[in-house]
């Protein structure tokens, strides 16, 4: 039997919200069989705690939002995108203020808070989402789609008209089934042009972004030091948030997906349209580990 994953123990870090510029801690507890992904506001504790799901996703602007009753967690995509890479099925997320810590700006951190508590099977089988027939979003030029495919596949591009894009490549395909999540995309961060910047500070964001958290462009060039992670840096970044953002179905996808443009509101807008249809997807399970499409043999080893 393929079975859920869980943590092995609870682990905790400090950090700063992006927007919010302010102290954020954040603690990740191991849950029972079948429990979920949920979040938590520690610093709200009469709050409603937030199972992930699409129709929770009710702000896009920046990042993937969750909304209840008027009660926030925000830019959830890159720890979203860490689960999706360890397989995490079943956690309490604990955050004592209205976003996540940014960190690096790549799930690099979470992915290492992730190995220092460690991983263990439970007792259940794993659920899929299988999709079984086209699924699309099209608005203008932009548009995502999901495919049935017999594993994980991603493709994506994106298309900015500035000199540090034209010499990286704007375009990635990766099939997990020979890929690593960990070594390959968790590493690539957020990115952002120095004049947006400056207008969402003085519109009272990006309170917390530096070029410790981000990669930073001007008219011209890439402001780091150090320059990139990888050479298209930007548009494996792109991948990361739109990995994230699926793994809100709360459970990895049997398909294939793929984007042009694409951002954190088109990509839960397709997920919304994947589940409107009860004919476009199945649960499904696998008893014999050998059933299990190759893409997900690749996941993390267990804790010992």
């Amino acid at each position: 039997m393929f079975q859920q994953r869980t943590l092995k123990s609870t682990v905790r870090a400090v950090g700063v919200g992006l927007h919010s510029g302010e102290r954020v801690t954040l603690v990740m507890k191991p849950a029972p069989v079948d429990h979920g992904i949920v979040f938590k506001r520690s610093d709200l504790p009469d709050s409603d705690t937030f199972k992930v799901g699409p129709d929770l996703v009710n702000d896009t602007r920046l990042s993937s939002t969750l909304v209840k009753d008027g009660v926030r967690v925000g830019t959830i995509e890159h720890l979203m995108s860490a689960f999706a890479g360890f397989g995490i099925d079943n956690v309490l997320v604990e955050v004592d203020a209205p976003e996540m810590p940014i960190m690096d700006g790549s799930s690099a951190p979470f992915i290492y808070l992730l190995q220092s508590a460690g991983v263990v099977m439970q007792s259940a089988p794993k659920r899929f989402v299988r999709v079984k027939q086209p699924v699309e979003v099209v608005e203008g030029d932009k548009w995502v789609k999901l495919e049935p495919y017999d594993g994980y596949k991603t493709t994506l591009t994106i298309d900015f008209k500035h000199p540090a894009f034209k010499k990286s490549q704007q375009s990635i395909s990766i099939d997990f089934a020979n890929t690593n999540y960990i070594s390959e995309i968790a590493r690539a961060r957020t990115f952002g042009f120095i004049h947006e910047v400056e207008y969402m500070r003085m519109n009272g964001l990006a309170r917390g972004g530096s070029m410790d958290n981000a990669v930073v462009i001007d008219e011209y060039r890439v402001l780091n030091d150090g320059g990139l992670r990888f050479d298209d840096e930007f548009v494996r970044h792109k991948l990361l948030d739109a990995i994230g953002d699926l793994y809100i179905l709360g459970h990895p996808l049997i398909a294939a997906f793929s984007g042009y443009k694409s951002g954190h509101a088109m990509n839960n807008k397709l997920l919304r349209a994947l589940l409107a249809d009860p004919d476009n997807y199945e649960l499904v399970t696998f008893e014999n580990d050998a059933e299990v499409p190759s893409s997900f043999h690749a996941l993390p080893p267990l804790s010992i």
